[in-house]
């Protein structure tokens, strides 16, 4: 079965939401063998909504719509999706009900405009909202399939894995599952991952395989159609084998793993806690380690250190290696590791020290340098990173590299 993911919002074009709605719908309708094949994003306007639908109805089988199914002027999905169809709109009662006891539980005030989200076309197989008030359905059309969904996430997933997944699975009838797997890899660009993949990207029919540009890091996907989970997961596996063996020093997860997660693992495992002293990062690098679920175990804390007077009170950094070498610098950036490592009585201590931007920059020191220094209980080691990009891009890779460094002392290679 193919698919076209049909996302209807105005403020999805003017890029105040980010479409997270077609990326994991896309994901999950692939275990279920429904490949998606088009994705289309369109406001809130009547004769373009029924445009993209139309186009849609001509090159896939199911289209899935999110988006537009509230109580206001704008939310036109169901009025266009009526008349593409001719399917004239219909008050499903049952729906109708729900609305109402839903308002009254909540002690919210109905208005006579939410009867319109229990309009549904003519034909149409109710799919309940069990988190939010609009109705979703499908509806079969000239051997074609609509699917109507809310743009609310929360609402959108709920309706999805209880109503169109289980309906969907049933049309598709083939039993085909198609799955991926991500495969990461730091300290190393996209380039040099195809490079020495580039023959197993020619080969490879099924599974197949794409490179994913990412931030710092290079990402492999391997995708596979079978005819069960089982079989899939096998051909993937054969090629995840062949592609390690070409990056084994570079590999660090899969999947939903981060760089972070792959990190605190390894201290984990090796008993190791860890500080950081940030100066240029103001943070981030703190931020990124706790986001892993567990960390308290591994990692002491932090020091934002962004200030001289900060990185001698709180780091013991003495003033004259501030004076004679400048805080972005390599002994700079190792005082303030070792100062982490000791004040808060971790194993090993990370400093960074940087310009990130976009002023405040020299010849001698430009925008985007930056020292990352590394104190495992006595032994050092510093990198020198010159970075472009915005402010924000140069801290994220500046942590990157910090981790990354981490990484490889640990083992990770």
């Amino acid at each position: 079965m193919r698919a076209e993911i049909t996302s209807i919002g105005t403020e999805l074009l003017l890029g105040q939401i980010v479409d997270t709605n077609a990326a994991w719908l896309a994901a999950k309708l692939a275990g279920i063998g429904v490949g998606v094949y088009f994705k289309s994003t369109v406001g809130d306007n009547l004769e373009r909504i029924q445009g993209v639908l139309r186009l849609a109805l001509e090159r896939a089988d199911a289209v899935i719509c999110t988006g537009g199914l509230g109580p206001t002027g704008d939310d036109l999905t169901t009025e266009a999706i009526a008349a593409v169809t001719g399917r004239p709109l219909m008050l499903h009662e049952p729906s109708w009900e729900h609305i109402q006891r839903l308002f009254r539980h909540r002690n919210l005030q109905l208005q006579e405009s939410h009867r319109k989200q229990a309009m549904l076309p003519e034909g149409a197989i109710p799919m309940p909202n069990p988190v939010g008030s609009a109705a979703g359905y499908i509806l079969e059309f000239d051997g074609k399939l609509i699917a109507a969904m809310p743009g609310v996430p929360s609402e959108m997933t709920a309706m999805a894995e209880q109503s169109l997944f289980p309906y969907l699975a049933g049309k598709a009838g083939n039993g085909a599952v198609i799955k991926s797997r991500v495969l990461k890899f730091t300290g190393i660009g996209e380039s040099g991952v195809e490079e020495r993949t580039r023959d197993l990207f020619a080969a490879c029919t099924n599974p197949t395989i794409a490179y994913l540009a990412k931030s710092g890091e290079a990402h492999l996907r391997i995708t596979a159609r079978a005819d069960s989970p089982e079989h899939a997961e096998a051909l993937i596996a054969d090629t995840e084998r062949e592609v390690l063996a070409r990056l084994p020093e570079a590999y660090f997860g899969a999947d939903e793993e981060t760089l972070e997660a792959a990190v605190g693992r390894l201290l984990r495992e090796r008993g190791l806690t860890l500080a950081a002293a940030e100066s240029c990062t103001g943070g981030l690098l703190g931020d990124r380690i706790t986001d892993v679920p567990g960390s308290s175990d591994y990692f002491q804390g932090g020091v934002i250190s962004y200030s001289n007077q900060a990185k001698v009170d709180l780091l013991g950094v003495p003033e004259a290696l501030l004076a004679e070498h400048g805080a972005v610098s390599e002994p700079v950036a190792l005082a303030m590791a070792r100062g982490a490592r000791e004040r808060l009585h971790a194993d090993i201590g990370l400093g960074i020290t940087g310009i990130a931007g976009p002023g405040g920059g020299t010849p001698e020191k430009p925008v985007g340098l930056v020292y990352l220094a590394l104190d495992d209980r006595g032994e050092t080691a510093v990198q020198r990173l010159q970075s472009g990009g915005s402010r924000r891009e140069i801290k994220w890779r500046s942590t990157q590299a910090a981790l990354t460094m981490l990484w490889r002392r640990l083992g990770g290679q």
